[in-house]
């Protein structure tokens, strides 16, 4: 157990689990519990096996607890526990449908969060981000964040982003857009954006290792990201970002082995 807790899996298990801490008290228990327990244990329930298959002996689902866990801080703390039990299932089954020889295309709960939104028509709340706590949650949410980012050498591909996503926006905001985009800048959605780009963009198995690579993923995130904003509208966003940012890194790796084949 100590060993796997330094691993940055394991480190990303204690931050998320710290988070949810500080969160699940002011959401209500009542609320965020079953969809928790629900989610993690379809995760786990689906990994499991598949693991055991593969490997060809039994192994922990640390993965799949990850990918439970973000699931359910993701969605509306108010959806049936069967709904979030259903989202983490099918984001932990797109890993082995959808992947390349090297690794899975998608991140996993991006996937299934945006699959199961158009299956049971699901809300985001992101309270797993701290959207509704005072101002020192930020400053929680920022430091568990930059930790992590640091740890799996991803802070070109934050950064990036950040710097991409937020200049954007300003720019909307001054060329006329401000009632629209001025909700960017505030709870829930600051919230948000820097959940999503502490814990989500920076999934090592769906994103860059080169650092030229990862601030390129990261404008491209960016920009689809702001682009479904403005000209569609819809709650996932950020998620239709990352996923366009997978598909270009998947095409990437796929490009980076056929050379490598050749030579």
């Amino acid at each position: 157990m100590r060993q796997f807790f330094r691993t940055p899996k394991g480190i990303l298990t204690l931050l998320l689990g710290a988070l949810v801490a500080i969160a699940a008290p002011r959401e209500g228990l009542a609320f965020v519990g079953p969809g928790l327990l629900a989610g993690i244990a379809a995760a786990m329930a689906v990994d499991a096996p598949i693991l055991r298959w593969r490997q060809g002996e039994w192994e922990f689902p640390s993965g799949a607890l990850l990918t439970g866990l973000i699931v359910a801080m993701l969605l509306s703390a108010r959806e049936p526990w069967y709904v979030v039990a259903a989202t983490s299932a099918i984001a932990v089954a797109s890993k082995y449908a959808i992947r390349t020889a090297s690794a899975n295309v998608f991140n996993p709960a991006a996937l299934g969060l945006v699959v199961t939104f158009y299956l049971f028509h699901t809300t985001q709340d992101w309270w797993g981000a701290l959207p509704n706590l005072p101002l020192y949650a930020v400053a929680v949410l920022i430091a568990a964040g930059v930790f992590i980012a640091d740890r799996v050498n991803k802070m070109p591909l934050l950064l990036a982003f950040l710097g991409t996503y937020f200049l954007l926006f300003t720019v909307a905001a001054f060329a006329g857009d401000e009632a629209r985009v001025e909700e960017i800048f505030r709870p829930p959605d600051l919230h948000a954006v820097l959940f999503f780009a502490f814990f989500i963009l920076t999934d090592p198995p769906t994103s860059p290792v080169r650092y030229r690579a990862q601030m390129i993923c990261g404008v491209l995130v960016a920009l689809v990201s702001v682009a479904v904003f403005e000209w569609i509208g819809v709650v996932y966003y950020l998620l239709a970002g990352v996923l366009a940012g997978n598909v270009w890194e998947a095409w990437n790796r796929v490009r980076l082995q056929r050379v490598r084949a050749r030579r």
